[in-house]
């Protein structure tokens, strides 16, 4: 019994697999907004019926798709802090270590990408169990600054008075032993590096910056001095 239940477990994994795969394919060749459930079961040449004892609906599909997304750049993110944790690298080269494979994960996988960061999907709203996968890469930022902060290498920024309440906030909920300055400065952070990488991505660099790697490795670099990891 358990070698049957074994070889079913297997062979639900491939199908899996191979369903991902392919409507990975339609996203690259059509878009999210077009992803079908039956045309990828016609291009695998399963019956929709049997398609949806995988994947009951589009939008099962597409949050699985968005989770696999969201935990691939997330082990790139925290797979470059590692290395330069090991390295003895101190918080601001680990900043922009983590910038760096945020950039070098996208340009690999731009249509993964572009399901996480580009235009929503019509119709589609991402479930609660997105939120942990989608945290990843700022759970390693935040970590790097929990370092930079506990040996007092981490510079405040300044923040607006109008700004405080919001930033206490913030810092409470997914920050907390940050200063809230800190906390603040992180959001707005990364908000610039998710513009950085889509406006190389989706081509509104072109014609003005030619030597793509070298500025974002000082718009990183730009990056950390504005959270307070101001010391090299």
């Amino acid at each position: 019994m358990n070698t049957v239940r074994g070889a079913r477990e297997r062979a639900r994994i491939e199908v899996t697999a191979a369903i991902k795969d392919e409507a990975r394919r339609m996203l690259e060749a059509e878009g999210a907004a077009k992803l079908s459930l039956r045309a990828v079961a016609r291009k695998l040449g399963m019956v929709s019926s049997a398609l949806y004892r995988y994947f009951p609906s589009r939008d099962e599909l597409l949050t699985a798709l968005i989770i696999d997304a969201y935990d691939s750049l997330g082990a790139a993110a925290e797979e470059a802090d590692a290395r330069a944790l090991a390295a003895g690298s101190p918080p601001r080269v680990r900043w922009v270590a983590v910038c760096g494979a945020v950039r070098v994960w996208a340009l690999a996988h731009p249509h993964e990408y572009a399901l996480i960061y580009g235009s929503p999907v019509p119709g589609y709203s991402a479930p609660v169990d997105t939120v942990g996968p989608a945290s990843r890469v700022a759970n390693t930022f935040i970590g790097i600054l929990h370092a930079a902060h506990g040996s007092r290498g981490l510079a405040l920024p300044p923040l607006p008075a109008a700004l405080r309440p919001e930033a206490d906030r913030m810092t409470a909920d997914f920050a907390e032993g940050l200063p809230p300055e800190v906390t603040a400065a992180l959001v707005a952070a990364w908000a610039q590096l998710v513009g950085l990488v889509s406006f190389e991505l989706f081509g509104q660099f072109n014609r003005v910056v030619e030597d793509r790697a070298a500025f974002f490795s000082y718009a990183a670099g730009r990056l950390a001095h504005e959270v307070g990891l101001t010391a090299v």
